[in-house]
């Protein structure tokens, strides 16, 4: 674990939670997820329960780790339909630690990550729950953001081009140049680069993992977790980051393949009739949509070596350290656009 509340923040937290009624008396705080992104923290007071968000520590990648940007995205999506936890406290920075954090309600449902939840175990199950999966998408996308007071969270306009660019960036030398293992990807984005099918909250990290199941049938989303990278732009930018986290038989696995393997039980939907499920659903073409799958893996690439460079300099998650986890991904990027192998990006 690369953080964990002190004695002294644990008073804290206990002071701040308990004058806005959320607990009473002395707290604990144990740790839920992954923790290779955010940290998330099940606070109780043995008798009430919270959820406690707060980002790694620094270094961070710009624009991610935004807690007070992630609090404000589910509190505007609150009462539209959209599954969302809420927020019952956000904490500015020197208000409780030392980095913004936020508190929001705990919900008792499940995670999916390596097998189904037992309660849904049948290729029906699994089916329907593929496909709740979609539909919560579709209605994200279908939200009124300007009507939701979301008119300054991103800049739809152009958003494609400007995305592939500000991903170089985070991982580009003084000169601009980006390592050769990534360079003719970005050569093939940017050179592919579709208009925008639309403008949308987007959620960035739209994924098995991020949704929290109900605890009982039928398969439903009791809440999308994790909005740290949501913003407003392309909306098949999600249905490609969800297609390229999903699993199929056969096929070598992405590092973050690997956190959703429970699509690869009998009866989930394959990622052809998941595409077809959303254009169905929200009406839009996916005639471009092979640029979506490739943007996700590029980016996820670029991202995983931000984190392995940090985990290398010794001030990261020690997760990222293997460079495997990022030429997996160039791989993947590489099987799809048709291009040849990649060199390896061994630091």
């Amino acid at each position: 674990m690369i953080w964990d509340w002190s004695d002294d923040q644990l008073v804290a937290l206990a002071e701040y939670l308990g004058e806005r009624g959320l607990t009473r008396g002395a707290v604990r705080a144990e740790m839920i997820g992954d923790g290779h992104a955010n940290l998330t923290y099940l606070v109780t007071d043995g008798e009430r329960k919270v959820v406690v968000r707060r980002p790694p520590p620094p270094p961070t990648p710009p624009g991610a780790n935004d807690m007070l940007r992630e609090a404000r995205v589910m509190t505007a999506l609150a009462g539209t339909g959209v599954p969302v936890p809420e927020v019952l406290a956000v904490a500015q920075e020197g208000e409780l630690l030392d980095v913004p954090c936020y508190v929001m309600t705990y919900l008792p449902g499940v995670v999916a990550t390596v097998e189904t939840p037992e309660h849904l175990r049948t290729p029906e199950d699994r089916r329907d729950l593929a496909f709740a999966l979609v539909d919560t998408l579709a209605a994200l996308h279908a939200v009124d953001w300007r009507a939701q007071g979301l008119e300054d969270f991103g800049r739809p306009e152009g958003f494609n081009a400007r995305h592939v660019r500000r991903m170089s960036r985070l991982i580009a030398d003084e000169q601009g140049e980006l390592p050769a293992a990534f360079a003719d990807v970005a050569a093939w984005l940017e050179a592919e680069v579709p208009a925008e099918s639309g403008e949308s909250v987007i959620h960035s990290d739209y994924r098995l993992g991020n949704i929290m199941l109900g605890p009982d049938r039928p398969a439903r989303v009791l809440a999308i977790l994790d909005w740290e990278l949501a913003t407003i732009g392309d909306p098949l930018l999600d249905l490609g980051w969800l297609l390229s986290s999903y699993p199929e038989p056969g096929e070598p696995r992405t590092p973050i393949q690997d956190f959703g393997t429970a699509l690869l039980e009998p009866g989930f939907p394959t990622r052809q009739e998941v595409a077809a499920r959303y254009a169905e659903a929200s009406g839009r073409d996916l005639a471009h949509l092979q640029w979506y799958v490739v943007m996700a893996l590029w980016k996820s690439a670029v991202l995983y070596e931000h984190s392995h460079r940090r985990a290398v300099a010794g001030v990261g998650d020690p997760y990222y350290a293997d460079p495997q986890l990022v030429e997996r991904f160039l791989a993947a990027c590489r099987r799809t656009v048709g291009l040849s192998p990649t060199p390896s990006t061994s630091s």
